[in-house]
């Protein structure tokens, strides 16, 4: 349980850690996002993942 639990979360910071026109916003983004889901740990795993660009949501 605690590993689907973990999962969802990880994906929830993923998925809001892309949110952004350029790489700074998506970087403070997932910052923040990874900070409230895991704490630190999360708010620099949320940062690299929405900086490097390899996470993106496209709005029309």
């Amino acid at each position: 349980m605690r590993k689907i639990i973990a999962l969802v979360f990880c994906g929830m910071t993923l998925a809001l850690a892309a949110c952004g026109p350029n790489a700074a916003t998506r970087a403070t983004t997932g910052a923040a996002t990874g900070a409230v889901v895991a704490g630190p740990v999360g708010a620099v795993a949320g940062a690299a993942a929405g900086g490097s660009g390899a996470v993106r949501v496209n709005t029309p």
